[in-house]
This record gives C-alpha cells, sequence and structure tokens, in this order.
C-alpha cells in the first residue's frame, strides 16, 4: 500500500490536519488546513475554501535558497485560477530559515490522500516546466564548454595550479547544481506514487 493510500485509509471524520509556515519575516505565517469540506487557507490577510475537486494542478519542485539548501515547494492551482504555494522552510530570524521537513511532507501526503479519495483529477507534475528546464540544460552546456575551454588553456600554458583550481570548482558546481537537475526534471505523477525525490 503506498503512503498516500495509507494516509487515506487513517483519515476519519472531522480530522484536521494543519501546516503553517512564514514566507518572510514580516507579516503574519501562512496557514493551511485540511478539513471534511476541502483546503482552508489564510494568506496575507486573505482567506478562502477550496473543495478537494476544485484543485486543478499540483506541482512539487526542489527550491534552494542561499539561506537553506534543503527547501520544498509545491504549487497549487484552483479550477477559477488561484494560486497557492506552500513550502517547506519557514523564517525564525534574520538569519535562520528553518527547515520543517516532517510537517510539510505530511501535510502533502495528507492532501494527496484527500483529493484521491475525493475522486480528483487534479494534473499532478513534478519537477520545473519544460521550457525552465531545457534552459537550464542549455545554461549548463554552455558553462560546461566554457570550464572545458579554461582547463585546456590551464593545461597547454603549465598552469597546474589554476588547472587544479577549475577540477576543484567544476566538481562543487556539479554536487550542487547536479542535485537540483536531477530532482527537478519534468515528469508526471500520480495519487498512488507521489516523486521522493521532491518530499523531504
Amino acid at each position: 500500500m503506498s503512503e498516500v493510500q495509507e494516509a487515506a485509509a487513517q483519515v476519519p471524520s472531522e480530522q484536521v490536519t494543519s501546516y503553517a509556515y512564514k514566507a518572510s519575516l514580516i507579516g503574519s505565517a501562512h496557514r493551511f488546513e485540511l478539513t471534511d469540506e476541502g483546503l482552508s487557507w489564510h494568506v496575507a490577510g486573505r482567506s478562502g475554501l477550496w473543495r478537494y475537486g476544485e484543485i486543478s494542478a499540483i506541482r512539487l519542485s526542489y527550491r534552494p535558497v542561499s539561506m537553506q539548501q534543503h527547501r520544498f515547494r509545491a504549487d497549487l492551482r484552483h479550477a477559477d485560477g488561484g494560486r497557492l504555494a506552500i513550502l517547506s522552510t519557514t523564517w525564525q530570524t534574520a538569519a535562520l530559515m528553518a527547515a520543517q521537513d516532517h510537517g510539510f511532507r505530511d501535510f502533502i501526503v495528507a492532501l494527496h490522500a484527500r483529493m484521491a479519495k475525493a475522486g480528483s483529477r487534479a494534473k499532478l507534475t513534478a519537477g520545473l516546466g519544460r521550457i525552465a528546464y531545457a534552459a537550464a540544460l542549455a545554461l549548463l552546456a554552455m558553462l560546461a564548454v566554457a570550464m572545458a575551454g579554461l582547463l585546456i588553456r590551464a593545461v597547454a600554458t603549465g598552469e597546474f595550479t589554476g588547472a587544479l583550481f577549475i577540477i576543484g570548482f567544476a566538481a562543487l558546481f556539479t554536487w550542487q547544481i547536479g542535485g537540483f537537475i536531477r530532482r527537478n526534471q519534468p515528469r508526471s505523477y500520480s495519487f498512488d506514487r507521489l516523486p521522493e525525490a521532491l518530499l523531504p
């Protein structure tokens, strides 16, 4: 049995699953609740209720930032065009963005379980959009060519210290950016098989 199916089987009537995060130091937290009626949300002084059958799309992605490398995001779209973003991190102080891995994961799994139970036909996608992903690959290819050219020039002119620096920089860059590219490969998924690489 999948994680979503287990979550759906464990959702009793009237149980409320909640999640909150602060998108910035200024302003109140973004709060979300999964109720029997639907997804209740409170964001920037606005609030609403989206019935599970009215959520038309979910996109899961991996979105690291300088303050928090382990950061995930879920973008929800309503049938009428409304959009909501749910992040796995929250601002605590001016210098600290904290991860909320377990809370985020539990909420996203429970949301999918509720939608599946409601017979949702939402479009479920993972990673970046195809155009953005292709642009990222093209940029990486250009950088790889430039780095290879610099490395060849350094070796040809006997600048072995420079060559070692380029190799080290390329290894670090590949380690950091490679994970982003691998996790965010565009694809579709189903309610019974959520993409593990895009959940903390």
